[in-house]
């Protein structure tokens, strides 16, 4: 029996639901990659690194591949070069959106002084 496709894509966002995950992936963009440089660009233990190489290799975002006497390992798919894109477009929308939304209740609540802006914050 076959996975539904919604189903899958969850599985796809919780594997990429990982901040070492994520970093892993901003580094292979230009291209392959050691697993030393990538020990060297993040501030992790070489074990807790392997684990999270082996989660994306195996929910295929990544591959690896010996070169020399070096692991290497590079995107699967080009794809997710739009992925990482697509997730930078979205927070950037979203933050925007938020950053008019709380200038506009500080604008609206200034005057009012209802609390407003203290929900939202903390502070005021």
């Amino acid at each position: 029996m076959s996975v539904p496709l919604y189903q899958a894509k969850a599985e796809m966002f919780r594997t990429l639901g990982h901040p070492v995950r994520i970093r892993v992936l901003e580094l292979l963009q230009p291209g392959p990659q050691p697993v030393r440089d990538l020990l060297a660009e993040i501030d992790i233990e070489p074990s807790s690194l392997s684990q999270q190489l082996a989660v994306l290799r195996r929910a295929g975002i990544v591959v690896s591949f010996r070169d020399g006497g070096a692991v290497m390992y590079a995107l699967s798919t080009p794809a997710v070069l739009d992925l990482l894109a697509a997730g930078r477009r979205i927070l950037g929308e979203i933050l925007t959106d938020r950053d008019g939304l709380l200038a506009e209740l500080r604008a609206r609540t200034g005057a009012a002084g209802d609390g407003v802006e203290e929900d939202l914050t903390g502070s005021r």
